[in-house]
This record gives structure tokens, sequence and C-alpha cells, in this order.
């Protein structure tokens, strides 16, 4: 009789949905956390990797119009800026180390994989002091 009475309030107060859910609570807390666990302490090992310390290096074949080299005798630099026909790339800068002619050339044809002569036709200099 006393069970009874103690399951008709429990059922008019609605606690027989209510008293189980800090139980299923502490237990979805506790498994959760050993899972996180789990997966947190497992060793992560990938298979392709990032490697920052190689150079990418691109041929391009291109038309070149009109090579023109700015050589900057003070800070010991030269600016280059290639023209070209193609559609998509018309514009290349280089910036080189030097300020030596014969070394500018040598390096924009080695850049571009053209021969000297080629160069030498396409260049045109300007001298800032």
């Amino acid at each position: 009789m006393f069970r009874h009475r103690w399951l008709h309030l429990l059922h008019s107060l609605g606690l027989e949905f209510w008293l189980p859910l800090p139980f299923l609570g502490v237990l979805f807390w506790f498994g959760g956390n050993h899972m996180a666990e789990q997966v947190l302490s497992r060793p992560y090992t990938t298979v392709n990797q990032l490697q920052a310390d190689t150079q990418l290096e691109v041929k391009l074949s291109l038309t070149v119009v009109l090579i023109k080299a700015v050589i900057n005798k003070t800070e010991g630099s030269t600016i280059v800026a290639v023209k070209t026909t193609d559609s998509t790339l018309k514009k290349l800068e280089y910036e080189f180390g030097v300020t030596e002619v014969g070394e500018i050339e040598s390096a924009i044809a080695n850049e571009l994989g053209m021969s000297i002569e080629q160069t030498r036709k396409l260049v045109r200099y300007q001298i800032q002091d």
C-alpha cells in the first residue's frame, strides 16, 4: 500500500521522468570523458607530410615582348619587369642582387630560359642612383 502511494505521488508530480535524468547525465558525462581520453591519447601519424623546405620549379613557354631592367646602384639590386604576349600572364617581375649589365643579362636569360643574345635584343635599362 505504501509503495502504491509512493508510485502514485511520483506519477502525479511527473517525477518518474525527471528522476533518471541526472543519472543519465552523469553516465553520459563519464562515458564522453572516457571516449575523449581514448581518442586524444592515440598516436597521430600522417602519411602525407607537408614539405616546406622544397622549392617548386616552373617552366613557362612565353613569348617575351619587352624586358625593362631598373638598376639601383645604391641598394645594389636590379628589378626586372618582363612583358609577354600571353593572355593569362602579361607581366613578370624579378629582383636580382647584381648591378653589372653582363650579370643581369645572364640572370635574366637563366630565369626565362633564353639565350643571352635574345635577352640583349629585348632588354632596356634604367639606372637609378
